[in-house]
């Protein structure tokens, strides 16, 4: 089921993925699948690569997509050259390190920045976003430029390959 170059995109049941959802759209995390391993970046390892039984979990649904002119080679190098670097926790296009989507727009250039929103359908910034960059101590960067998963899956490059995945289907 899994091929190479595929990107994965989840939905996640977390405060922290209903929070991304709402303000984003359908998807909370993304990550690619390269010769066996899923690389992604993570708030708890920043970007690392993990095995498929490691990545899937339990209570998580998952969308398979991709683009068909990948150079895996390529794509690989650079994910490869980006490991171990932290988790980009402020957002900023310019903060320290990947989150997930601006990890996979780095390695697979084919993504646009859009202007990066925290509502939640009733609030320009929710309550969520608000108390999060409070406790960093940062104004919320509301339309910086920047990525979002659900932004990436929308792109007309990728194809969506199969839906509604769980990690019993891994």
């Amino acid at each position: 089921m899994l091929e190479n170059g595929d990107l994965i995109f989840v939905r996640e049941d977390t405060e922290m993925g209903h929070a991304i959802q709402a303000s984003t759209g359908n998807y909370s995390h993304v990550a690619i699948f390269l010769d066996g391993q899923v690389y992604h970046a993570t708030v708890e390892g920043g970007v690392l690569t993990q095995a498929p039984e490691d990545f899937f979990e339990a209570g998580k649904v998952y969308d398979l997509y991709r683009y068909e002119q990948i150079d895996c080679i390529e794509v690989k190098k650079r994910a490869e050259s980006l490991l171990g670097a932290p988790y980009n926790a402020s957002f900023y296009p310019d903060g320290d390190g990947f989150y997930c989507s601006q990890f996979v727009a780095e390695i697979l250039p084919i993504f646009e920045t859009i202007p990066m929103k925290f509502g939640d359908g009733e609030q320009e910034i929710s309550d969520f976003w608000r108390d999060y960059y409070r406790e960093l101590g940062l104004p919320v960067p509301l339309n910086q430029p920047g990525t979002n998963p659900s932004q990436l899956a929308t792109s007309p490059l990728l194809v969506c390959k199969e839906r509604n995945l769980h990690d019993s289907d891994f």
